[in-house]
């Protein structure tokens, strides 16, 4: 992750659901991207909620229109092992099944 002390200006982002915290030069594991997608191909997340230049803040309602934050595709990771276990007492009944999710690295080059 970048130094935040040096670079103060951060944009908030939504993808996939979720929403992240960026700056130039981070690398952010996203949920998976739709399209097909080779390492280096560039994208831009349009749904950005708010820019923070470090002296002026601009929040959107719900985003701002006309802002982008683009980035470099890197790879696709598989997150953690999770086990969930399904249990009824008394039955004799159990029932084990595992799940890692796949997320998408990209690393953020302007905001």
């Amino acid at each position: 992750m970048a130094n935040k002390a040096e670079n103060t200006e951060f944009a908030v982002i939504e993808t996939g659901g979720k929403q992240y915290m960026v700056s130039v030069g981070d690398v952010v594991d996203v949920e998976l991207l739709a399209g097909d997608l080779k390492e280096g191909d560039k994208v831009e997340f349009d749904k950005v909620l708010l820019v923070d230049n470090g002296s002026d803040a601009t929040i959107g309602t719900p985003y701002i229109k006309g802002a982008t934050v683009k980035a470099t595709y890197q790879e696709e990771k598989k997150g953690i092992k999770l086990t969930i276990v399904r249990y009824k007492a008394k039955s004799n009944r159990d029932r084990r099944i595992g799940h890692r999710q796949h997320y998408a690295r990209v690393k953020i080059d302007a905001l």
